[in-house]
């Protein structure tokens, strides 16, 4: 890989990098540390849902968030790193293309979305939490989402340039409220900091990457995917459609379950605020910015819905593995939280 000039260190910006998890994220940690070897050229073997490659690719794609502390931030545009990066999406997206079903009637797939089950399948760790969830149970679901959360918003931004008149205002919209409509305070991101304190959980950024299990990490690496690359912004808003419109029931269980087992209103505010937010925010995504990108390019239909069912299916994958280990008496992370002082 390229090496970089030696310049005098800024202060931290960013998380410390975690520990590998194979040969490939070890690889990436050791380039980003300043190590002049040669980075892996063929990732044909490389396990698309493994913890190492998907750790490897949220290293990468975290270069173009905050980055990590100590490590170079014109690693960002490393044509070896960006290589590498490119190898490792292949995989990514070529699992994701095999795996999902494709279609391209964006209205049906959305109707779908929209219908709730009458009971519980038994797949749902929102309807888990809700029913019988514990006070451990919730915090350790908290930390698989704060990855997502904690950057919540930022990666549907890179769709806003790619889009034009009725999409493009109402993203923005929807990006005002998500950005806390001027107030930093009301920053989603910065409400879901503030319920992770609520339950006595480190609230810093990247705190819990060790913790993260690799269908947790795949979840954000379909936004980041998805948002970097401008061929892919069709999925990109299908994959935003997704998310606001089964975020409020989720949501409405969520802040039930927090209720029940006591916790603060810090960490109920952040479940309510979705209820009502994203209760909005599901018509005018699915009229306004998945019906007036489909105006302006008829021809993504196809990359709406793959974007649809993507998220669905990285959803699924992750709640089959939490609830598997739940069910099984054992954590769901990589490494076990300390338990809660007041509990």
């Amino acid at each position: 890989m390229t090496t970089l000039p030696v310049r005098v260190a800024a202060p931290p910006a960013g998380p410390a990098l975690p520990g590998a998890r194979g040969e490939l994220s070890a690889a990436v940690i050791a380039a980003l540390r300043g190590a002049r070897r040669p980075l892996p050229r063929d990732l044909s073997g490389a396990d698309p849902w493994g913890a190492d490659l998907q750790l490897a690719l949220y290293l990468l794609y975290e270069l173009h968030y905050r980055g990590f502390a100590d490590v170079d931030d014109r690693y960002e545009w490393d044509p070896e790193l960006l290589r590498l990066r490119a190898a490792a999406e292949d995989r990514f997206l070529t699992a994701l293309r095999r795996e999902v079903t494709p279609g391209d009637d964006v209205g049906g797939t959305l109707a779908e979305l929209l219908l709730e089950p009458v009971t519980d399948d038994g797949n749902s760790i929102s309807h888990y939490l809700h029913r019988q969830g514990t006070w451990w149970q919730v915090r350790e679901y908290t930390v698989l989402r704060s990855p997502y959360h904690l950057k919540e918003a930022d990666p549907h931004v890179w769709v806003v340039p790619r889009l034009r008149g009725r999409a493009k205002a109402a993203m923005v919209a929807i990006e005002y409220d998500e950005y806390g409509a001027g107030r930093a305070e009301a920053v989603h991101a910065e409400l879901f900091a503030a319920l992770m304190r609520d339950l006595g959980l480190d609230s810093g950024y990247g705190r819990y990457l060790d913790a993260a299990p690799a269908p947790a990490l795949a979840t954000v690496n379909l936004m980041s995917l998805l948002g970097l690359h401008r061929s892919l912004r069709g999925a990109l808003v299908g994959h935003f459609a997704a998310v606001e419109v089964t975020s409020s029931p989720g949501s409405r269980r969520m802040a039930a379950a927090l209720r029940r087992l006591g916790a603060g209103p810090a960490a109920v505010r952040f479940h309510d605020e979705h209820v009502e937010a994203d209760a909005v925010h599901e018509q005018v995504v699915r009229h306004e910015v998945v019906g007036g990108l489909l105006e302006d390019e008829p021809g993504l239909a196809a990359d709406v819905v793959f974007g649809i069912r993507a998220t669905s299916h990285l959803e699924e994958r992750l709640a089959r593995w939490t609830l598997a280990a739940w069910r099984a008496g054992r954590s769901a992370l990589c490494r076990p939280l300390e338990a809660s002082p007041d509990r």
